[in-house]
């Protein structure tokens, strides 16, 4: 078979380096990639909203299946459009990407299904955001209703931080059309974790639990990023699985398969733990980054079969290897806020053992063909193990092969958050 993943970062590299893998996957292309992939893709220097392009592109390589990576053509509609071409699709239908497109959308489809979540209001101005405060106790947490590359929720200690963050959202218009409306949320405390789920709107299939390390700092300090680090799977009691799947992934896919939306991919759930209970957070309609990273290869079944088998609608159960993986992030100098771009990178970005390998999530290349940061998060240094401390370490001794100016990397991914 032939895959096309569409993407250009951390997320991407990692299927396609999966499906380069896959004794079924005889050609991997990417759309646009990155010079990263190109070991393992070939790669077209295509816009994805050129439908036409991407239509001829799929006929003339003959292309058995396409996945989509990143949220943003989700959100357009791609899936349905090269769907209506006749082109096999991993990826959500517009309508059902809504639950990652509209923050408001997503919290009544949980409220419908009697999914638990944090109360919450809608707000669309600063009056009425500092009115609702009335109604919660601080710190509050304010979320703007679109796509907003994962930067449009505020933590605000105290009104007057509130006040601001609203005023940059409705007055500033900081994420333009993405913060016309915003949820207020009650804070709810306790360690995030992540699930990803594979379903076709109907039966589904959970991957294992990772947790991503979203400060920048160690010990869980400093601003949000997209994700500094994951390990998997996160051991969790059994109670607390059984919770999970019970009060949030049932009435999730009972709720898609209710709506008629044509679901075929993954549904990421971002779950809140509050005293031993589970508490959707979020839904993102594809699968996470950095999670991808760790979860991916821990997939004992051919991946190319589970994805072309996903794109038509069916879906097998999935074993999974016993064994841990974890990828730590590799920023660039002033992530998240200006990451500086163009800087050298030394070493050897294609280095990899049969423990540990890098993924590309934001290089390039120089004039002299060197590669070079281009992103935030530029690399992310994968270990597996036969323990988490294994995958872990062979993690860490991957990521010593590259340096940069300014490299940012956490020295504590995987040491919080087991229950």
């Amino acid at each position: 078979m032939k895959a096309l993943v569409i993407g250009s970062g951390g997320r991407e590299h990692a299927l396609v380096r999966a499906l380069a893998h896959s004794p079924t996957i005889r050609e991997v292309h990417a759309l646009p990639g990155n010079p990263g992939m190109k070991k393992e893709a070939l790669c077209h220097s295509l816009d994805w909203r050129d439908i036409g392009a991407v239509v001829e592109l799929c006929q003339r390589a003959e292309i058995d299946f396409v996945f989509i990576g990143p949220e943003e053509p989700l959100v357009a509609g791609l899936a349905d459009q090269l769907r209506d071409h006749g082109i096999l699709v991993v990826g959500p239908s517009q309508e059902a990407a809504q639950l990652e497109g509209s923050k408001v959308f997503a919290k009544e489809f949980m409220i419908a299904n009697g999914i638990p979540t944090a109360a919450y209001a809608i707000v669309e101005s600063v009056a009425q955001t500092v009115e609702a405060a009335k109604k919660f106790q601080p710190p509050y947490v304010l979320k703007a209703d679109g796509l907003a590359a994962g930067k449009g929720v505020s933590l605000c200690n105290d009104l007057m931080e509130l006040e601001l963050a609203a005023q940059g959202l409705f007055e500033r218009k900081v994420f333009g059309d993405a913060g016309k409306r915003a949820l207020l949320e009650a804070f709810l405390p306790g360690w995030e974790m992540s699930l990803l789920v594979l379903t076709n709107g109907k039966d589904y299939q959970l991957m294992p639990l990772a947790q991503d390390h979203k400060r920048l700092y160690n010990k869980n300090l400093g601003p949000n990023t997209g994700g500094m680090g994951t390990v998997a799977p996160l051991v969790a009691n059994e109670k607390l699985l059984q919770a999970i799947e019970t009060d949030i992934v049932k009435p999730t896919i009972k709720g898609l398969q209710n709506s008629g939306m044509v679901y075929r991919g993954v549904i990421f759930i971002g779950l809140m733990i509050n005293q031993d209970k589970p508490y959707a957070l979020e839904y993102n309609t594809r699968l996470g980054d950095p999670e991808t990273q760790v979860v991916l290869p821990l997939m004992a079944n051919d991946l190319g079969v589970v994805f072309r088998d996903l794109a038509m609608g069916k879906l097998d159960p999935i074993k999974w290897k016993n064994m841990h993986s974890c990828c730590v992030v590799l920023a660039a100098q002033g992530y998240p806020t200006s990451p500086k771009k163009g800087e050298l990178i030394q070493g050897d970005v294609h280095y990899e053992s049969t423990s540990s390998y890098f993924v590309h999530a934001g290089t390039g290349l120089n004039d002299q063909q060197k590669f070079v940061t281009q992103g935030g998060r530029v690399l992310g240094a994968v270990g597996l193990g036969s323990t988490r401390a294994e995958a872990i370490q062979n993690a860490y001794s991957q990521a010593k092969k590259v340096s940069w100016p300014g490299l940012q990397m956490r020295t504590d991914i995987g040491e919080y958050g087991e229950t």
